[in-house]
């Protein structure tokens, strides 16, 4: 087994550009080579006196059954080297039988020695020093194996017996082994590669033929034991032995480069062109066993960046100039890449001097080089996509003109900022309006009231303390969020402050300055708000202080503080959810009161509805109607959506662990469907509790997607694909019901309880439930009647073919850990258990 050198400057000797430890190597193989032939051949020949060939023909028939066995041999391309297998170990077995073993070391040297010197000739150009080493290795593997072996054994001329056999396999075994790892440390002192991998991909390539070897020497002992002329009938079977070996050699070559190119694709898959370049360069390495591979991107720019590795691993890069265009040699391969039209860059691979790259491996490096360029295209684009999204990212919150937080980001940050105050920190809200703002636009142009807002916004910035929040919210008005108002035990102190900071920040704008060529001064109306940072959100202090603002635009002065008395809104309702804010975090004031739906024909459970009630600790029992309206309109819609599913998810994992399978439903807010990551958190939570999507039915009324219809239709969509269930509430209620089924795929109906209490003595209200009921029938849903209070009621929603109802003539909304009883019982009780998710069937 041999290693073929790599791609120095050819010379004669071969010692030019060799690495020194290689040349080191080369004499110590060699030196030993010669010892063991030396001493060898000084050993007793021990031939029996009446042999009829002599020492010197059997001295000569040894040369040349191991020059045969270099002749016949394989190769295959491993760690940036050719890698040579032979019939080594057969010509070993053959030899210990045909002559002295002290005397193979040196017919080893020279066989091999002519050999590989007659391959060079005809085929490899092989230096001198390259062919020196090879046959040295051989026959120092040989001189060790010959030891092994006749320690065990004396096999010249003897009959084979089991004892001798097993000498002679151990001595092939011991020749295999040597042979590979002088390979392995061959190649890794050429390159700088540990010797790890040539030596197993040598064994691995070798492992089918030394069997085959080995095999092929114990049966010429026997056939020379047995008859010479046997011999005759090996080379066709020889023949057609090494075919094999070649194919199946072939084959798993062929199995491990498709592995390995998919690898080295895959790897390709990164998102920043550091990333493709330097896997496309260990990629191709490996791949291809390459010497040096560069990687050549071109930058948009213009410029060019390389990316180098060679087989000792080192990766390098660096700025470039454009491709010369010049041709390769016999033993590189180049490949221009480009998408369509756009140039991408080069590939780049350079093969060992003694394996030059044959078609198919032009045609892996054309595959290799189609993948790198799209990857590299994409690296490019992701890149462009990045800077893109930075940028969208910076103007998503900052004004365009003054560089300010924009209305967005004053909104989110703020209420950031209040929620890590202490809940009894007074906070402080500025509006301003600059006065007569459209007579300067008016008058001077827009390119003047742009300079004015800049001018304003500078001075403001220049006025802002750590802490604050500055940002413009749209036109001429900006808001400035103060954060360290002092506490003085005065109530009045951080109104008194707030005000203080108003008029100097008027008096310090009102400075004359130019604008256009017109000198004038800068005049602010601002309406000032004070809160505890737990009472209010800034949507909600932004709404107070407009109110002030517009105060002090009617009141004549610059700056105005908030009276509740001008404004409708409660104040009790900034309580309210501040003190809900609190009930969020405790377990034991937000419950679930549930209420059961029931097939009219059954009485079996179809369903049931969550709704939330507030066991508040001063007010007592708030139903959703004291305090749902102002959670839909704050920042703690999120949280408090969260924290119901939570609830009503876990109620119905206890539900399944007591067998019964009847889905709940859940309310949804509007706003609650703006939010792209609702889905992902509704996934979680199912995941967190165990239960299938099929037993969460989301209820949502047609009148809250009338607007942001994209967003809100790829919510619910996501939702479907999920496997939770959608049902319309209040279906009919609103002023485009058929519109939206035939936007929104939904699972069910619910009749809203206003046309179902009215529905004996309005003609109007029964043909809506009777139409209602038809159109859930036809499209496949199943209906639920809202609100029955009599069995008149429910007997006519019966009549008219509504499959099931609920309401306070059925079960009053029961606590959690009283429904799970009521479910079974009416199960128990039902004619059939059976609960078709749609009317038509389908589940």
């Amino acid at each position: 087994m041999t290693s073929g050198p790599a791609a120095e400057p050819f010379d004669r000797l071969g010692v030019r550009g060799t690495p020194a430890r290689l040349l080191v190597l080369t004499a110590a193989v060699t030196l030993t080579a010669l010892v063991a032939a030396g001493v060898g051949l000084a050993l007793p020949a021990r031939l029996p006196s009446d042999d009829p060939l002599g020492g010197p023909a059997r001295f000569g028939i040894a040369v040349a059954v191991v020059a045969v066995a270099q002749f016949a041999r394989l190769r295959f391309r491993s760690a940036a080297g050719m890698v040579s297998i032979t019939w080594g170990e057969a010509a070993l077995i053959v030899c210990l039988y045909l002559a002295p073993a002290g005397w193979l070391p040196s017919a080893t040297l020279l066989g091999a020695g002519l050999a590989w010197t007659v391959l060079s000739l005809h085929n490899d150009r092989r230096p001198v020093l390259e062919i020196v080493r090879i046959a040295a290795s051989l026959a120092a593997a040989a001189a060790l194996a010959v030891s092994v072996a006749t320690a065990l054994g004396h096999p010249l001329l003897a009959r084979p017996t089991p004892m001798l056999a097993l000498a002679v396999i151990v001595g092939s075994v011991t020749y295999l082994l040597v042979t590979a790892w002088l390979s392995g440390v061959t190649l890794g002192l050429r390159h700088g590669l540990p010797i790890g991998p040539p030596l197993l991909a040598a064994l691995r390539g070798k492992l089918l033929m030394f069997v085959g070897n080995v095999a092929v020497g114990l049966v010429v002992v026997a056939l020379l034991e047995l008859d010479a002329r046997w011999l005759l009938l090996l080379p066709p079977l020889l023949w057609l032995l090494q075919q094999t070996y070649r194919f199946r050699l072939r084959a798993d070559q062929e199995r491990r480069t498709w592995r390995a190119f998919a690898e080295a694709t895959a790897a390709l898959n990164q998102l920043d062109e550091r990333g493709v370049a330097s896997a496309a360069v260990t990629g191709a390495l490996t791949l291809f066993n390459a010497e040096l591979v560069d990687v050549d991107v071109a930058r948009a720019d213009g410029r060019w960046r390389r990316y180098r590795g060679d087989a000792g691993g080192q990766l390098v890069d660096r700025e470039v100039g454009p491709p010369d265009g010049s041709e390769p040699d016999e033993h590189e391969l180049v490949r221009s890449l480009s998408v369509g039209a756009a140039p991408v860059g080069r590939l780049r691979v350079r093969f060992p001097r003694s394996a030059p790259p044959t078609a198919r491996e032009r045609d892996a490096v054309a595959a290799f080089g189609d993948a790198l360029a799209a990857a590299l295209h994409d690296a490019a684009t992701h890149r462009e996509l990045r800077l893109v999204t930075a940028r969208s990212s910076y103007e998503a919150v900052h004004d365009p003109l003054t560089g300010l937080a924009n209305r967005a980001a004053m909104l989110s940050k703020g209420d950031q900022s209040l929620r890590q105050l202490a809940h009894d920190h007074p906070v402080a809200l500025l509006l301003l309006d600059i006065n007569q703002f459209k007579e300067v636009n008016d008058t001077l142009g827009h390119a003047a009231g742009d300079q004015l807002l800049r001018l304003t916004a500078n001075r403001l910035s220049a006025l802002v303390r750590p802490g604050d929040l500055l940002g413009r919210l749209g036109g001429d008005e900006f808001a400035l969020l103060l954060t360290s108002v002092p506490v003085l035990g005065d109530r009045a102190a951080p109104m008194a402050h707030a005000l203080r900071q108003a008029r100097e920040i008027a008096e310090r704008l009102a400075a004359p300055t130019e604008v256009a060529g017109v000198r004038m001064s800068i005049e602010v109306s601002v309406g000032v708000v004070v809160a505890d940072a737990g009472t209010a959100d800034l949507t909600e202090l932004l709404r107070r202080a407009d109110i002030a603002m517009y105060q002090a635009k009617e009141g004549g002065g610059s700056v105005a503080a908030y009276d509740s008395a001008r404004d409708a809104a409660s104040t009790d309702q900034l309580a309210l959810l501040a003190e809900l804010r609190e009930a969020l975090k405790v377990d034991d004031q937000l419950v679930l009161a549930l209420q059961p739906a029931v097939d009219l024909a059954t009485g079996a459970p179809t369903g049931v509805e969550a709704l939330i009630r507030w066991r508040h600790p001063r007010r007592g029992w708030l139903g959703p109607a004291d305090f749902i309206r102002p959670v839909e309109n704050s920042e703690q819609l999120g949280t408090f959506t969260r924290y119901v599913l939570d609830k009503a998810l876990g109620v119905a994992a206890d539900w399944a662990r007591e067998g019964l399978d009847v889905p709940i439903s859940v309310n949804l807010s509007a706003r609650s469907l703006l939010d792209p990551r609702l889905p992902a958190e509704i996934a979680d939570a199912l995941r967190r509790h165990q239960v299938p999507p099929r037993r969460l039915v989301l209820e949502i009324t047609e009148t809250v997607v009338m607007s942001e219809l994209e967003v809100i239709d790829e919510v619910l969509a996501t939702l479907r694909s999920m496997g939770v269930q959608l049902a319309v509430d209040d279906f009919g209620t609103g002023f485009s019901s058929l519109t939206f089924l035939t936007r929104i795929a939904v699972d069910e109906l619910k009749v809203d309880r206003s046309f179902v209490i009215r529905m004996a003595d309005s003609p109007e209200a029964a043909a809506i439930v009777r139409t209602t009921v038809g159109l859930a029938h036809e499209l496949g849903l199943r209906v639920v009647a809202e609100g029955v209070e009599t069995a008149e009621q429910r007997l006519a929603l019966a009549e008219l073919g509504c499959t099931s109802a609920q309401g306070y003539h059925f079960f009053k909304p029961m606590p959690a850990d009283k429904i799970g009883a009521v479910l079974g019982s009416l199960r128990d009780s039902a004619e059939s258990n059976v609960f078709r998710l749609r009317a038509d069937g389908a589940s």
